[in-house]
């Protein structure tokens, strides 16, 4: 018979202690996730530092003020327990890597993921003294699947990927196709263009071979993630932020192909109750929505392309001036967002006339820095997306219905592009050929293939419509996985009933 206190533990609601890794795009979504946990009544816990405290807290406290966790305890549904940021050498402050330019150099990006690793001490006092139901870690904390073990609490992978893009880089780490691969023709074998398929997959996935993560080329960034994925393997399970039906084919292969444990609870900025100030750390910038949407307003129904690569994204004056040439050209209006520290010198990029242009404010405006993306996608004059194919922004232009060009960059974003073109058929690639770092320089599309692009995407031809059509299709399904008895609405609750079954069993994890 079960004691008093065993009794008392049972009514507790779940705790479950989140580990972000400290960049916007592993943060944000994480915030949601929690949000969402706790209004199915799990208390949740974010562990993280000073500086990435102060960037979620706004969101933090918006869920709390919900009240939609259904508890009635005093706490807070969602807290943060804060620790120092690790003494590696770093400026004081810089503690997420939004604050990492090129310049800073590689040196400063590799002291950042060194301090990620030195903040087991800190984590293991805090699984030590609350003893939460389980974790969900940042797969760049490879060091917390043994130590959340050795408490014998269970530990949920999340790193902020498509299931397409896992079971890719999957097969990438298991087989390294780049290895194996030989030319059809004459050609070097390893020659750039030269096309890699990955085996195993539901579908053909070819990549060039210059669009792919070569370890001969980066073996530290090789051996980093063969390190990660191998704790993966040895974690509890994972969570996605996705849907069963955007993807079915590759979380079926995902859990029973390469035999891994997967919940998909997804999309979770579907979550968030106030579009407008999701993913904004900064209350002055209310304006700069007021005059984005002011300005949408006033433009027809979907005759608007956005255009926007993420936080760390950066593009050469080159670059640039190909980008403002191809959207003149297209015609069309457009939203674009040039992130902070890019291209701030107009002088060095705008081509003749584009300065005028944007002067009359009739065909475009820049953004700079942070903007209301998931309004700015909402919003009825928005027609395409130009995106780096980045997970959370890919994830944000699916749930609102709007198709996409292409640019990946580096990291997942190529494979990315692979499921939003050829597997999902709601966008259209501008031909990016080259896997490079924010620190590399990329190949200069012309501004004339971008404006070409822009036009299949919105224009009125049967590949646009069918683009269209299949973008709004994906959309409801989006949104219906998040209702309540929905696909992912059920996987939460799938995986809380899980981890309730298990604290009443008693049972312990051991890495």
């Amino acid at each position: 018979m079960a004691t008093r206190d065993e009794q008392r533990q049972q009514l507790q609601p779940l705790h479950i202690l989140f580990l972000p890794f400290f960049a916007p795009g592993h943060l944000i979504p994480v915030v949601d996730m929690a949000t969402i946990f706790s209004a199915r009544g799990a208390r949740c816990t974010i562990l993280t530092t000073p500086v990435n405290a102060d960037i979620i807290r706004p969101a933090v406290d918006r869920a709390n003020d919900s009240n939609c966790h259904g508890t009635d305890s005093p706490s807070p549904a969602v807290d943060i327990s804060v620790v120092p940021f690790p003494d590696v050498g770093l400026p004081p402050g810089m503690e997420n890597l939004i604050s990492l330019t090129p310049a800073h150099g590689a040196d400063y990006n590799f002291k950042f993921i060194q301090a990620a690793q030195l903040l087991r001490e800190p984590f293991d006092r805090l699984i030590a003294a609350n003893r939460p139901d389980a974790v969900v870690s940042d797969s760049f904390f490879r060091w917390s699947a043994d130590a959340a073990g050795e408490h014998g609490v269970p530990r949920l992978v999340f790193l902020g990927s498509s299931v397409f893009a896992r079971c890719c880089s999957e097969t990438m780490l298991r087989t390294n196709p780049l290895e194996t691969t030989t030319a059809t023709t004459d050609d070097d074998p390893d020659d750039d263009a030269q096309l890699v398929s990955l085996p195993g997959l539901p579908h053909r996935v070819q990549l060039r071979r210059s669009q792919m993560m070569d370890p001969r080329k980066r073996p530290a960034m090789w051996a980093f993630h063969k390190d990660n994925d191998a704790a993966d393997q040895r974690s509890f399970g994972e969570v996605f932020n996705s849907f069963h039906e955007l993807e079915p084919d590759y979380v079926e292969h995902f859990r029973t192909t390469l035999g891994r444990r997967a919940w998909l609870v997804g999309p979770v900025a579907l979550a968030s109750k106030d579009m407008a100030k999701r993913g904004s750390t900064n209350n002055t910038k209310a304006h700069v929505t007021d005059d984005c949407l002011r300005w949408l307003d006033a433009k027809r129904a979907g005759s608007v392309v956005y255009v926007s690569f993420g936080t760390f994204t950066s593009f050469s004056p080159a670059e640039l001036r190909e980008l403002a040439r191809g959207l003149d050209l297209s015609a069309k209006d457009f939203v674009w967002i040039i992130s902070s520290g890019t291209g701030t010198d107009g002088s060095e990029w705008m081509p003749e006339g584009f300065a005028e242009l944007m002067a009359r404010g009739d065909r475009g405006i820049i953004i700079r820095d942070w903007a209301p993306q998931t309004l700015i996608l909402n919003h009825p004059a928005m027609g395409g997306f130009m995106t780096h194919c980045g997970w959370n922004s890919a994830l944000e232009a699916v749930s609102a219905g709007v198709p996409m060009v292409t640019w990946p960059r580096y990291a997942d974003q190529f494979y990315n592009e692979k499921l939003i073109v050829d597997v999902l058929k709601v966008g259209v690639s501008i031909g990016a050929k080259d896997f490079a770092s924010p620190l590399e320089r990329h190949e200069v599309i012309g501004g004339e293939v971008i404006a070409g692009c822009i036009g299949r995407l919105m224009g009125s031809s049967e590949e646009g419509d069918a683009l269209r059509k299949k973008a709004k299709d994906l959309s409801v399904k989006a949104r219906s996985a998040m209702a309540k008895g929905g696909s992912s609405y059920d996987d939460v609750g799938r995986l809380m009933g899980e981890l309730m079954a298990r604290r009443s069993s008693g049972e312990v994890t051991r890495a």
